[in-house]
């Protein structure tokens, strides 16, 4: 599978006091934003990182969004999914890494 054929992503979760969860696309940011953007995700707290086939991109972006609104919609301080559920979640969805 070439590097072309996937798409990288992170949930995080921010590190100030709001604490709420996000995610990036980092293949998908735009020029302008894009040292914002990841600045952002690096200075929140991984939740989960990987790489999304672009041939489901599309299902797997609803999929993730849905994930960080059940995340956003939990208790702060119990808020979580382990990786696992993730993974699960998204399935076929994911790709291997390059």
């Amino acid at each position: 599978m070439a590097a072309d054929d996937r798409t990288m992503f992170e949930i995080f979760r921010e590190s100030d006091y709001n604490r709420s969860f996000h995610y990036i696309f980092y293949t998908d940011l735009d020029e302008h934003a894009r040292e914002h953007e990841i600045a952002r995700a690096a200075s929140g707290e991984t939740v989960f990182t990987g790489f999304l086939h672009d041939a489901s991109k599309e299902r797997a972006r609803a999929i993730v969004e849905a994930i960080v609104d059940h995340l956003n919609e939990m208790d702060e301080d119990t808020a979580g999914i382990s990786a696992e559920e993730i993974q699960a979640r998204l399935g076929d969805c994911l790709a291997p890494a390059p």
